[in-house]
């Protein structure tokens, strides 16, 4: 059985906000290799959206892009999406695929049939996965800096502590931390 990793930019204040980051090739670079890793993306609408209204573009070649972004684009064009929505039933965009029915069950189904682990990149659908138990470890890239605005990761709440075990930490050069936890389990 594959493991669910919840990985998202954030910043010292909690702000997930994609525009707070450090977008540079060393962080991209960070994502492309965290990608590699992984069997398959899981996203909310949101950020499906977010990413097909730009990615595809820079995959083929349509937007300017430097080589890091180029490489990552390429990649995510070929790695198999799954996409949960209650609003939305299609997703043209290459190897999309719709997460239907009980989310748990659809979840846990998807987990069992990915053995190299699915990542998750959306924080209010982590928020749900995490109520149901869902998500197994997690990474984040903390950047270094305070928003002073949100979204905010689990803005929404939890009904109790994740206690987590670390993993790994490492600093990158543009002063980013890659935290890597293991949800402890009881």
């Amino acid at each position: 059985m594959g493991i669910l990793t919840f990985s998202l930019n954030l910043t010292l204040d909690g702000c997930v906000d994609h525009q707070e980051g450090i977008a540079d090739d060393e962080t991209h670079a960070f994502f492309t290799r965290l990608m590699d890793e992984k069997g398959a993306m899981l996203w909310g609408r949101t950020t499906y959206e977010m990413m097909e209204g730009y990615w595809p573009a820079v995959a083929c070649g349509e937007v300017d892009a430097p080589p890091a972004l180029r490489e990552w684009a390429v990649k995510l064009e070929a790695k198999p999406k799954y996409v949960v929505s209650s609003t939305r039933m299609d997703f043209p965009w290459t190897n999309s695929h719709h997460i239907v029915g009980d989310l748990r069950s659809s979840v846990q189904q998807l987990k069992d049939a990915t053995p190299a682990g699915v990542l998750l990149g959306s924080g209010k659908l982590a928020t749900e996965l995490d109520r149901l138990e869902l998500i197994d470890e997690y990474l984040f890239l903390m950047h270094p800096r305070i928003a002073g605005h949100g979204p905010t990761l689990y803005q929404s709440g939890l009904p109790s502590t994740r206690r987590l075990e670390l993993r790994s930490a490492k600093a990158l050069g543009n002063g980013a931390v890659a935290m890597h936890y293991r949800r402890a389990r009881d």
